[in-house]
Parts: structure tokens; C-alpha cells; sequence
């Protein structure tokens, strides 16, 4: 498995590997996953996009402050003016996030699992950490789109080697936001980054370095996977995914591993582990 995967990441910068979840793996995070609203704040509601640079993400702690906590964010249009719901509370979530790997028991079992540690080992990771993890809800109807974008725009290592796992719970089609790749885009250097902000008088915690790039939408490639599968995705890697405008949902769950062994994470970057709370380690290569 291990020149098949790195080969293709390196030529393509993705791959995928069927059936890595079991089905009852699947149906436990599915589950879990469902049942996450369940906890969400009730006031405050904070909206997530992508798209519309309005949403207070950048301008948040909420958000920023996320990096060992369980987090909720709410889609566009589903928050109204005065913070009430406009849709049911099942399927007004965004996603949540970004420490689910360690702070709820479903997602850590998965997440440091053997089955992902192998993984690691066959892409050759020396000491992988996990740098984030998200639940991804894109519900039907309202499930918004990614924009085009690297994972290295966001974390940011030298030299890159930040691969996430994306895992779909439910098959991911064209017609309810699977991803689309640019293949070989990764190949092309970090085109963007997202950074804490060094004006400590600006109300922008989190700023670009660099205006958005344009990339042709008939370069992308659609990816659909079934549920359980595995979308490994180079940190440069550019990659997007369409609203869902279908009648079923695309939940799917993700997370960052990252190299600490002879690699630098960058003290830029909008998430930075709490100085009590490393990134949790998956392993250590004996030298």
C-alpha cells in the first residue's frame, strides 16, 4: 500500500482508499455526529462560511480559541437577525469543531486508531500529531459551499507535509457536495495563507496574506466516495466542494495529522495548541 498511496499523492495529491471504515464504525461517528446539536449553545449562535467574508470567524475567539475545545458553528442562513433558528436544530449546523479527535470518546477511538497509525506509517510519518478535526454536517438544502482552497493555507508547516484524512459517513455524490480536486495542484507551492493578524489594534484577529487566486472551475475534478471511505489530501492540494442542493445530507468527519519530527508549525497560523496541550501524538518511529 505504502508506494501506491505516496505515489499517488505525489502525482495527484489526493488519493483514496476504499472501505476504511467498517460499517459500524461508520454508523458510531454517524450517530455521534447526529447527535452533536444536541449541545450546541442556544444563544450567540455563531455562523460559518466560506464564502461570505461577513461571518465573524476572523474577528472571533470563539473560533480562534477552538483548538483543544468542542465548537459549534451554525450555516449561513439558518441564524437570523436577532440569533434565532430559522430551520430545525438537526440540520442547522455547519460543522464543529476543532478538537473533537481528543475531547469527544467516538472521534478519539477513530481518530488514534491503528488503522489511521498505519496509515501514517505507510505515508512515512515520523512523529504525526494531530493538529484539528471537524464534523462536517452539509445538510440538505442548506449545506453550503467550500470555496476553493489549500489546507496549507491554514496550517501551515516547513517543509509541508500536512495530509488530512477526510472520511464520508454518508456517500459523497455530485449532486450533494463531494469533493473536486485540481490534480497535481500541490505541486505549485502554498498560493495563499491565512495568519494571525501582527496589527494588535486591528478589530481582524485572523487576516489573508494574499488576495484569493482564481483557479478555472474546468480544471477540477469530481471525486464521490462512498461512506466509510478515505480521502487522503496533501496540504497543497486545492480542492472545493459544491452546496448541497440534493435531498440527502453529506456528513462526513475530518482531521489534520501533521509531522513534529524535523518539521516547523507555523507560529502564524490561526490555530496554535494550548501551552499545556500539545498536539496528540499518534506514535514515534523508533530512530
Amino acid at each position: 500500500m505504502r508506494n501506491l498511496l505516496i505515489d499517488q499523492i505525489r502525482e495527484d495529491g489526493y488519493a483514496v482508499i476504499d472501505d476504511f471504515l467498517s460499517p459500524d464504525d461508520v454508523q458510531e461517528l454517524l450517530e455521534a455526529g447526529k447527535n452533536l446539536h444536541k449541545d450546541a449553545p442556544k444563544e450567540e449562535r455563531k455562523v460559518f462560511s466560506t464564502i461570505n467574508s461577513k461571518t465573524s470567524q476572523s474577528r472571533d475567539r470563539y473560533f480562534i480559541e477552538s483548538g483543544d475545545k468542542i465548537r459549534y458553528f451554525f450555516e449561513e442562513g439558518s441564524v437570523g437577525e436577532n440569533g434565532e433558528l430559522l430551520v430545525d436544530p438537526s440540520v442547522a449546523l455547519n460543522k464543529v469543531g476543532h478538537a473533537l479527535h481528543s475531547e469527544h470518546p467516538v472521534f478519539t477511538k477513530v481518530t488514534m486508531s491503528n488503522r489511521v497509525k498505519e496509515v501514517c506509517w505507510q505515508l512515512g510519518f515520523q512523529t504525526p500529531a494531530v493538529a484539528q478535526s471537524m464534523y462536517i454536517f452539509k445538510n440538505p438544502g442548506i449545506g453550503g459551499e467550500v470555496k476553493s482552497h489549500q489546507d496549507a493555507t491554514y496550517l501551515y508547516t516547513e517543509p509541508s507535509t500536512t495530509i488530512g484524512f477526510w472520511i464520508p459517513l454518508e456517500d459523497a455524490t455530485l449532486q450533494n457536495g463531494c469533493l473536486h480536486f485540481i490534480k497535481g495542484s500541490h505541486k505549485s507551492g502554498v498560493h495563499r495563507r491565512y495568519i494571525r493578524n501582527p496589527d494588535a489594534s486591528s478589530p481582524e484577529l485572523l487576516i489573508y496574506d494574499r488576495p484569493a487566486p482564481l483557479y478555472p472551475q474546468s480544471n477540477f475534478v469530481a471525486v464521490p466516495v462512498k461512506a466509510g471511505s478515505l480521502v487522503l489530501i496533501h496540504s497543497q492540494a486545492v480542492h472545493r466542494s459544491d452546496a448541497n442542493r440534493s435531498d440527502r445530507s453529506r456528513h462526513a468527519y475530518t482531521f489534520h495529522v501533521i509531522e513534529t519530527e524535523g518539521c516547523e508549525y507555523s507560529a502564524e497560523n490561526w490555530l496554535q495548541p494550548a501551552e499545556d496541550r500539545p498536539f496528540p501524538v499518534l506514535y514515534e518511529r523508533d530512530p
